[in-house]
């Protein structure tokens, strides 16, 4: 049949044979039976030499890549070796690996499309089950974490994630460099144990080599970077600082707005959240009448706000000196303004000055702007499957999605 000459063509190895295939209409099957070739010895599975053949067990079948709609099965009887290191054990066959049912080629070919479609849906599309489809992508993740290269890591991207229910969260650290950006690490929960293991898998080494690591204001993750990253330049999240900061401006118009209402005062804060917390660029029209409106009065969530857009410029500098220095004045500035939550955040601020202006040090090299990006996916993974029961399973789905992983080399590509 033409299917053997195929098989021989894409999917051959030495010491076996192809001997015919059969098609089964009625259950959309075409089995394709294989042997051992003439002279041939098996190899041990626990140690990979080959020895002699003991015995044959009863026939398996493995699964192959689906062709023209039918279910493709290879079936073979597997021997059992006299190994003299392992004693009596079953043959290593180069198709397919333990009591894996999936040979390697179809779980290879499950992998590719499980990162594009959910698991359930490519389970769907080849008429497999949900399981196998597990199987296939866990193989692929192991295969490639034992193979991939960590080394060397200029810049790092630390943050976390929520999933489940409740407060309970992702520790994700992400390679940032311009020709590098993966996962390289997940772990469970957002404490400092937890991140202590990302240090401990990359090893001391690595870790001291690492010039740049992106972080938010999280004082376990400062005290970690510090500790074991001695050499690098932690640059401080500027997607955090800016949201501190919008929740500290919050914070007063929420307070005042009650407050108006209590006193019998026009309600001219109603409706104004996002015209304060928007950048005066993305406004709607709407929105621009109603900020202008909120403008004529004296009010401290107009004074919080103008203090909210005269901090913007201090992204605009390129020399970290002049840039303290605007940072000293504007922090000076809300001290002065008796606006407790914006007095807060400028308390926050100078304790990690220094902090804040590695991120003019790497000469803007290096932001958040990537974690966010990698995050959303991440999200996007999590969400196509609707929710992972088990923690293993979150990881090995990220892994697959975001880790850039090696992948075992076939002879011939399926896809």
């Amino acid at each position: 049949m033409l299917l053997t000459r195929l098989l021989n063509a894409c999917h051959r190895f030495p010491g076996f044979v192809y001997e015919g295939a059969r098609l089964d209409e009625a259950a959309k099957t075409i089995e394709v039976q294989l042997r051992p070739r003439r002279g041939s010895k098996p190899c041990c599975s626990g140690c990979g030499q080959c020895a002699s053949s003991y015995d044959q067990l009863p026939e398996r079948r493995f699964e192959f890549i689906p062709i023209w709609g039918f279910a493709v099965l290879l079936r073979y009887r597997m021997r059992r070796v006299r190994c003299e290191a392992c004693g009596v054990k079953v043959e290593q066959v180069p198709w397919a690996m333990g009591k894996h049912t999936l040979t390697r080629a179809y779980m290879l070919y499950l992998a590719h499309w499980a990162r594009k479609l959910s698991w359930q849906e490519t389970a769907r599309s080849f008429h497999t089950s949900w399981e196998k489809v597990c199987q296939a992508v866990e193989y692929v993740v192991q295969w490639g974490l034992e193979h991939r290269q960590l080394g060397p890591i200029r810049a790092v991207g630390v943050d976390e994630i929520q999933y489940g229910r409740g407060h309970t969260y992702l520790t994700l650290v992400y390679q940032i460099e311009s020709g590098c950006v993966r996962l390289l690490w997940v772990g469970k929960d957002r404490t400092i144990e937890s991140f202590e293991k990302f240090f401990t898998m990359i090893g001391k080494e690595l870790a001291e080599k690492i010039e740049f690591v992106c972080s938010d204001m999280w004082k376990p993750y400062l005290k970690l970077i510090a500790k074991h990253c001695t050499h690098a330049l932690n640059i401080l999240d500027r997607f955090h600082v800016v949201a501190k900061m919008n929740l500290a401006l919050d914070d007063v118009r929420a307070a005042e707005a009650r407050r108006m209402v209590q006193d019998g005062y026009e309600p001219v804060l109603k409706k104004s959240r996002w015209c304060l917390l928007k950048r005066p660029e993305n406004l709607t029209d709407n929105q621009r009448v109603k900020l202008r409106d909120v403008l004529r009065y004296n009010l401290a969530s107009v004074r919080a706000y103008l203090l909210k857009e005269a901090f913007q410029d201090f992204w605009n500098y390129d020399s970290p000196t002049w840039a303290g220095k605007f940072l000293d004045q504007w922090t000076s500035q809300v001290m002065r303004s008796r606006i407790e939550p914006m007095k807060k955040f400028a308390r926050t601020i100078r304790i990690h000055r220094e902090l804040l202006l590695n991120y003019f040090r790497a000469r803007k090299a290096f932001s958040s702007g990537v974690i966010e990006g990698l995050n959303n996916k991440a999200k996007v993974t999590m969400r196509k499957a609707y929710g992972f029961r088990t923690f293993s399973m979150i990881e090995i789905a990220l892994y697959h999605a975001l880790g850039k992983l090696p992948e075992p080399k076939l002879a011939h590509d399926f896809y």
